[in-house]
């Protein structure tokens, strides 16, 4: 199950350490984006996603001053070039499902934002699971966005994510059962999520909280929504739930207690 294609891919030394992919690079146009990446020239890949929102969601630190930095499962590389922007000593991209494996995403847009802006960001085809200090060591601060409801076992996950986290373990992800106090999750069968069948749990606030202190983490909090407590009171989630329900997004009695939230888990 490892996938070991290690990369040092700058533009300066791509051919001296042999690019997993060595077909010529493609142009934006020719790309499926993900994320939403701006570019020196002021231009922003067509990413779906609504990178620069999220960024503000997740907390990264604005100053990663001599910190490394692990982003686990990269797609695209948003964020891990923007620990970079922000100052990171070393930052190592990980992803295998969108570069090389099942997914429908590609390692194209990483290879065309990394050259774009003569990145040092690293990158390392990896399965998530396959994650451990022994094959990448340990980070300042690890990235584990909207990866945990993909995996079958999330807190196996969880704890892959902690085994390499020294300081700071952020992580964003589909939450359910908000409406109960006691640690629960939700599993999803078949594709009853977004109508993706690579969707499989989500737990809730309690559930979160406990699994990640239970790995030896002193402090979790929910750094977005920053009220949540107002972002998802009934009446808000009642609203939504309607709308996702009018929009097909999922029915009234499944989407009524779901949400994504920020975590912020420190040693």
């Amino acid at each position: 199950m490892m996938h070991l294609i290690i990369e040092q891919c700058s533009a300066r030394n791509m051919a001296s350490k042999g690019m997993a992919d060595e077909t010529p690079l493609k142009s934006m146009d020719e790309i499926k984006w993900f994320h939403s990446i701006p570019l020196n020239d002021g231009t922003v890949t067509p990413g779906l996603d609504a990178s620069m929102a999220k960024l503000e969601q997740i907390c990264l630190p604005k100053d990663l001053s001599g910190k490394t930095v692990l982003d686990i499962g990269a797609w695209d590389g948003f964020f891990s070039f923007q620990a970079e922007r922000n100052g990171a000593k070393r930052v190592l991209a990980t992803d295998h499902f969108c570069w090389s494996g099942p997914g429908w995403g590609t390692k194209d847009g990483f290879n065309f934002v990394h050259n774009a802006l003569d990145s040092k960001v690293e990158s390392l085809d990896i399965d998530a699971m396959d994650v451990s200090p022994d094959n990448v060591g340990q980070f300042d601060v690890v990235m584990f966005l909207g990866v945990l409801y993909h995996l079958q076992d999330p807190m196996a996950g969880l704890r892959v994510a902690a085994s390499v986290c020294k300081e700071l373990l952020i992580i964003e992800t589909v939450v359910d059962d908000l409406h109960r106090w006691k640690p629960s999750m939700v599993y999803y069968p078949g594709d009853s999520l977004n109508e993706d069948d690579t969707n499989y749990w989500a737990p809730n606030v309690a559930a979160m909280k406990g699994m990640l202190k239970d790995l030896g983490f002193s402090k979790v909090d929910v750094v977005y929504p920053v009220r949540p407590w107002i972002r998802y009171s009934f009446p808000v989630r009642f609203a939504a739930s309607v709308k996702a329900m009018l929009t097909r997004r999922g029915p009234f009695s499944q989407t009524i207690n779901q949400g994504r939230m920020s975590f912020h888990a420190r040693r």
